[in-house]
């Protein structure tokens, strides 16, 4: 059985930080994979429900080469790696979308950054680091 390790990365600093740390978490597992995901939500209902999935379909086309990128930096690194677009139509917060993917693969330690690239962060965490520590059912390491 795999160590999985789920890394939240949606191109800030602090969540390239996170990955260069779930790097080193993995260090003393034998058999570890890590899950690079990048969760693109809708953030709020909407008057044209078309225009925002199109919206939402051409930042996954974005995001895609990013995530690659790193997918290729930690293979060549001899790590295992999956990487996911998590789109979110259901005005869900991202954090929702992470603790169910971690859930679902048997995630055993979620890395992310303290604050991402949705805007003003709270006094000490973002919403969804925040709501992660709080709700996940597995070890989560916050990267500041």
């Amino acid at each position: 059985m795999s160590f999985n390790v789920l890394v939240a990365y949606d191109r800030s600093d602090l969540s390239r930080k996170a990955v260069e740390e779930a790097k080193e978490q993995i260090k003393l597992a034998e058999d570890a994979v890590v899950h690079i995901v990048t969760v693109i939500s809708n953030g709020g209902p909407t008057v044209n429900a078309t225009l925002a999935r199109s919206f939402m379909n051409d930042l996954a086309k974005e995001a895609r080469p990013a995530i690659e990128s790193i997918r290729k930096e930690l293979e060549e690194g001899g790590i295992k790696c999956k990487t996911d677009i998590l789109l979110d139509y259901t005005f869900r917060n991202p954090a929702s979308q992470l603790i169910d993917y971690a859930k679902e693969n048997e995630i055993e330690l979620i890395v992310l950054g303290s604050r991402g690239l949705g805007g003003v962060g709270r006094f000490f965490l973002g919403s969804v680091s925040s709501q992660v520590v709080h709700q996940a059912h597995c070890k989560v390491l916050v990267v500041k």
